[in-house]
């Protein structure tokens, strides 16, 4: 069965213990509506090898509203799409090509997991109105039960804050789609979201319908590799021209190594208006998308997404009232 009590722990940071050999996971205590958890986060596997990782500093997805919408505490989450579930392979917000093993603690800074995660976490903890979301399954002991780290009662929080589908034979019990778990922190102050994604180096990203491994590897495909939508990025963006009328851009790079149909794509801004694209992309290339009406560009800030013809979001990006002060300055993602 899957994961049980999967959903999303929203609150404040006030507390946290880094990983150890002893101890393989780096715990972060939250308070919540008048009641303390603790977000147990694996920066190790059982089996002693490097967790994979992605960190995104920039994170946008279409459910941040709807994650703004919560209240402190915990929400339970229906494994589903077009909500604020996760799912790594379905949800176009990671790719596996981009997360890389680090070991749980090295010598220097900035260098291991404990460090990747803890600069967030004390970001976290210092900035007034900064919001901690955690994905994964819930847990509480019994009333009277102490947490064995932070000391509060009863012991309660969530853990499995990692992929949770592709597993080994051993752990395939916790497989499941749109039940994956993720951190993410946002820091209105600095208009900023950040995404901490994790997951192990044994599990497939080649899935069923049930979150089952299929295969362990991605299949090859004869012929020149096709165009991976998901690679697709928003690499700058002129919001404040210092042309009359102004002339706006929004510049997208083709990282992969095939030409991609921008008919398939669309640009999206805060508003939600959106700008069909046309033409061709070729491999390693980029191109600047002039604005046009609907679609804005607020010099006072604000978000640019790209979506397909599904409405599934392949990149975003958000931009301050800041970075948008300087006419004629690109700004660059």
């Amino acid at each position: 069965m899957p994961v049980p009590q999967y959903g999303v722990l929203v609150g404040r940071a006030s507390d946290r213990r880094l990983a150890t050999k002893q101890k393989n996971h780096y715990e972060i205590r939250i308070e919540a509506a008048g009641q303390s958890y603790r977000i147990a986060v694996n920066v190790q596997s059982v089996d002693k090898s490097e967790v994979l990782y992605f960190v995104d500093p920039d994170f946008f997805n279409a459910f941040v509203p709807q994650l703004q919408a919560l209240g402190e505490g915990r929400h339970p989450l229906l494994s589903q799409p077009n909500g604020v579930a996760v799912d790594y392979v379905r949800g176009g917000y990671v790719t596996r090509d981009r997360m890389k093993p680090l070991p749980i603690s090295a010598p220097g800074d900035d260098n291991d997991l404990n460090d990747k995660i803890d600069g967030f976490v004390q970001r976290a903890m210092n900035t007034d109105g900064a919001v901690v979301y955690a994905f994964g399954s819930f847990f509480k002991d019994p009333p009277s039960s102490k947490d064995e780290y932070f000391g509060f009662s009863p012991a309660q929080g969530i853990h499995d804050v990692h992929m949770n589908q592709g597993n080994d034979k051993k752990h395939q019990g916790d497989d499941g789609v749109w039940q994956d778990g993720a951190l993410l922190f946002h820091y209105p102050s600095r208009n900023q979201w950040a995404a901490v994604f994790l997951g192990f180096q044994n599990q497939s990203w080649v899935t069923d319908a049930q979150g089952h491994a299929t295969t362990t590897t991605t299949p090859e495909v004869p012929g020149p590799t096709p165009a991976v939508a998901a690679q697709l990025r928003i690499v700058a963006a002129l919001a404040n021209s210092i042309e009359n009328p102004e002339i706006e851009t929004v510049t997208l790079l083709n990282p992969t190594p095939a030409a991609v149909d921008l008919s398939a794509f669309a640009l999206a801004d805060k508003n939600k208006n959106h700008l069909a694209l046309s033409g061709s992309l070729a491999a390693g290339a980029a191109v600047r998308i002039t604005v046009k009406k609907p679609l804005e560009l607020s010099n006072k800030g604000g978000t640019i997404t790209l979506l397909d013809k599904a409405g599934k979001v392949i990149d975003g990006v958000n931009y301050t009232k800041e970075q948008a002060s300087k006419p004629g300055w690109s700004i660059v993602f």
